[in-house]
């Protein structure tokens, strides 16, 4: 079975230029916090990736049950807007989703409005994990939520004064 990988970055992904280019060169603390908020989201993500594999999930697998329950409305739980979401390859997320229906996890359903459409659905088994699975995730933010929290309003603070020293510095 291939391994499931994500899209690379296109150049629209990418920035134009680099900081030290537009004049905004970061400074150490600028990195540190930076590397913070970094090592708070990672430490989230590693909390969901360990409470996906004791459920019996692979967290990619979490991560599309997520995404198919938690579809906005103004898309359909379709494998092409599934990959989208999740910055797939619309054939890792086939896979993904194979795996995931030969668990009983999910299904596939056709659209009653257009028939030439798949849908992706959660089956009973699977809102039951998901829905305990996102119970412990919101246990971890009541937790580790406000470091995260703190830690991204630090980079944003940076940010916010280092575009005000540039505007001064510019007029």
């Amino acid at each position: 079975m291939a391994p499931i990988t994500e899209q690379p970055l296109t150049a629209s992904d990418r920035p134009s230029r680099s900081a030290r280019e537009r004049g905004t060169a970061l400074n150490r603390a600028e990195f540190q916090q930076l590397a913070e908020f970094r090592f708070q989201l990672r430490r989230f993500l590693h909390f969901s990736s360990i409470a996906a594999e004791k459920t019996g999930l692979r967290s990619q697998q979490y991560q599309l049950l997520q995404c198919v329950y938690g579809m906005p409305d103004a898309l359909e739980p379709t494998i092409a807007n599934v990959a989208a979401r999740m910055l797939l390859k619309h054939n890792s997320a086939v896979e993904l989703v194979d795996r995931t229906i030969g668990q009983g996890l999910l299904r596939r359903a056709s659209d009653p409005t257009d028939h030439r459409c798949i849908l992706l659905r959660v089956t009973p088994q699977g809102e039951r994990i998901l829905i305990s699975l996102a119970a412990n995730h919101l246990e971890e933010l009541d937790q580790a939520g406000p470091e995260l929290i703190r830690a991204l309003r630090r980079v944003l603070a940076k940010k916010t004064r280092s575009s005000v020293r540039s505007a001064a510095r510019a007029s």
